[in-house]
């Protein structure tokens, strides 16, 4: 059996961002067999039907057409999807042969107060469009100001961040067909 390749995509441009660091912590725990590759979204122009594709976004696009798979870290602006989540996804969207339909995605994200359940509430809609194969269950809504995360935004070595990491092993399990 060939190994499962899956994308990481982190809606979060921060340095620190815990985001990025769900995702840093999902590579690590990926089954045997799989691997995580996190892509960079920091260098896509905004998405404009006649604009033409830069070297970053053909890029992004041969990661797309490559992966199995995706594990979208999904931040919450303003109750709904971080704005350069979305427009990555509007570039894999309009590639010809609808390049990301069938493909199985988790959800994860971390923020304030209900941890980034109505963004990943409406990324849910997005993934309608897109044909892919949503993960129900596990979910991660986690507290980005919890002790569950370090200074640099990686899952930290305390009991919530243990938990964390437990169900982020989950998610990936479940994502890779292993649950």
């Amino acid at each position: 059996m060939s190994e499962k390749r899956f994308l990481g995509i982190c809606g979060s441009l921060r340095a620190s961002s815990r985001n990025m660091g769900l995702l840093r912590c999902a590579a690590q725990v990926m089954p045997e067999g799989a691997t995580l590759e996190i892509a960079d979204i920091s260098e896509l122009p905004f998405y404009a039907e006649d604009r033409e594709k830069t070297p970053a976004v053909n890029a992004f696009l041969d990661q797309v057409k490559l992966a199995d798979g995706f594990v979208l870290a999904v931040p919450e602006y303003n109750y709904s999807v971080a704005p350069a989540l979305k427009n990555a996804l509007d570039w894999a969207s309009r590639e010809k042969g609808n390049i990301m339909a069938g493909k199985k995605a988790a959800l994860m994200g971390a923020g304030g107060g209900m941890g980034t359940s109505r963004a990943q509430y409406h990324l849910r809609q997005t993934c309608v469009y897109l044909d892919l194969r949503v993960l129900n269950k596990p979910e991660i809504f986690s507290n980005a100001y919890s002790d569950a995360f370090a200074q640099d935004g990686s899952v930290a070595d305390t009991e919530a961040g243990r938990a964390l990491r437990a169900k982020v092993t989950e998610l990936m399990q479940a994502l890779c067909g292993q649950a």
